[in-house]
């Protein structure tokens, strides 16, 4: 049998080992151990692996490991998250790692006080973990000076790409300087992040642990076909009111509008049980809502795709699918938020009519048939639908626009006289020609002159 390795098997130093000991962690996860020696060769890398595996101290370990201290005030590594809610997430992991470290680490993201931020970072950071938006806005002000990042982490950059930060993130690879260590973890290898890589990575080492797609062995994947909205709050309802096998449950949706729909309709059932997180949320109220969910104030969080992604939260005991993902990539993201360190999770999707093709889908990309549960024959089937869910009546006498050419009866030519010609670069020599406008400011006699 293969003795498991621990993190004395890694060339850490005392001070590591001292907080790892304190978190309680004596065995790294396969990308942890996989992607210590890459990343502390100094060379890029590029790291594939499932959510919840620990990607977070797969970079940070060997980076504090070889950070040296140093008073200078320009920062040394630069970590990049596409959310406010990661800043926030990943700067608490640094800080529990670095308990024995004298390192300073400061998140900065929008949504705030950008004044507040600019402050902190003339005090002198070594360690910058931020949104691209915000992080240009500081290097684009010159409080915030990049010329001495020796190490840039991009942290689930499927997302941002996702999020359209790539110009963002193409401003910020221009004023970073060329000699650098490049890392880039992410949870799906698409064309976009190919692209990136291929650009801007000197012959990246990959580190993969699992093939893209495949659904971690320790979730319990399972689905209900439901009719409408109305019918799966009844059988989410049915479901949460076994309050100790739903002890902490993360509900996700589409979109935001129906994130506030379900949450009214399930806090009227559950008072006092649900919170929700979505971008149309205040910063605190979004961290106030995690909080309340991660100390199990609240068992029940309701969010949408991009809120809860990259969000470590432990003992989440169910992720429930109250809608079916367009994109097999984006239902992976969700499943992983349970089953995270090894623990085991369970995966309940709701699915309509309209989403079984979508869930097909989901099924031949994990290469994996997911279990079709019976619909509870106690729970009510409602006939009403919402707004998304009624189809669209075309009027009889309004049909649907064509797209010929010719022109209707109605049509006709304007007059010569309203006809306007392009005149392009010559427009200003031609008016200057009419007007006779002086060549040089205060020339006040050049229009007399050409008068004569």
């Amino acid at each position: 049998m293969e003795q498991q390795v621990t993190f004395h098997d890694l060339n850490l130093n005392t001070p590591l080992y001292n907080a790892l000991g304190d978190l309680g962690f004596e065995h790294p996860t396969p990308i942890q151990a996989e992607a210590f020696n890459v990343v502390a060769s100094g060379k890029d890398v590029v790291g594939i692996a499932q959510t919840g595996t620990g990607k977070t101290f797969a970079y940070m370990l060997p980076i504090l490991r070889h950070l040296k201290y140093s008073k200078q005030e320009n920062p040394r590594v630069l970590v990049l998250v596409p959310t406010r809610e990661l800043v926030v997430q990943v700067v608490d992991e640094i800080n529990k790692l670095a308990a024995y470290i004298n390192v300073r680490v400061l998140g900065v993201y929008g949504g705030t006080n950008i004044n507040t931020q600019k402050r902190a970072v003339a005090e002198g950071q070594d360690i910058i973990v931020a949104t691209p938006g915000r992080l240009f806005d500081l290097a684009v002000s010159r409080v915030l000076q990049l010329k001495s990042i020796q190490k840039l982490v991009i942290d689930e950059v499927d997302v941002m790409l996702d999020l359209g930060f790539r110009h963002q993130l193409l401003n910020i690879f221009d004023i970073l300087p060329e000699r650098r260590q490049n890392i880039m973890f992410s949870a799906t290898m698409t064309e976009d992040v190919d692209e990136l890589i291929t650009n801007f990575f000197t012959l990246p080492q990959k580190v993969t642990i699992a093939v893209s797609g495949t659904p971690l062995h320790n979730i319990e994947q399972k689905r209900y076909k439901v009719s409408n909205f109305h019918t799966k709050v009844n059988l989410l309802e049915h479901l949460l009111n076994d309050t100790e096998t739903y002890n902490k449950v993360l509900i996700f949706v589409a979109f935001k509008k129906l994130a506030d729909l379900l949450f009214e309709q399930i806090e009227e059932r559950f008072p006092d049980q649900v919170c929700v997180i979505h971008s149309n949320k205040t910063q605190n109220y979004r961290l106030r809502s995690i909080e309340q969910f991660r100390a199990g104030e609240n068992r029940i969080l309701i969010a949408t795709d991009v809120m809860a992604r990259g969000l470590d939260i432990e003992n989440i005991s169910q992720v429930i699918n109250f809608d079916t993902p367009k994109f097999p990539e984006n239902y992976m993201h969700r499943i992983g938020r349970t089953g995270r360190a090894e623990q085991q999770g369970q995966a309940i999707t709701f699915t309509r009519e309209a989403e079984y093709e979508a869930f097909e889908m989901i099924e031949h990309y994990m290469e994996k048939n997911v279990d079709l549960v019976e619909f509870p024959s106690q729970v009510g089937i409602s006939d009403q639908l919402i707004e998304e869910e009624r189809p669209q009546i075309r009027e009889r006498n309004n049909p649907i626009k064509t797209n010929d050419d010719v022109p209707g009866p109605a049509f006709h030519d304007k007059a010569d006289k309203n006809k306007k010609e392009n005149l392009g670069g010559s427009y200003k020599f031609k008016i200057a020609a009419k007007y006779k406008k002086p060549k040089t400011r205060g020339d006040k006699n050049y229009n007399k002159r050409n008068k004569k």
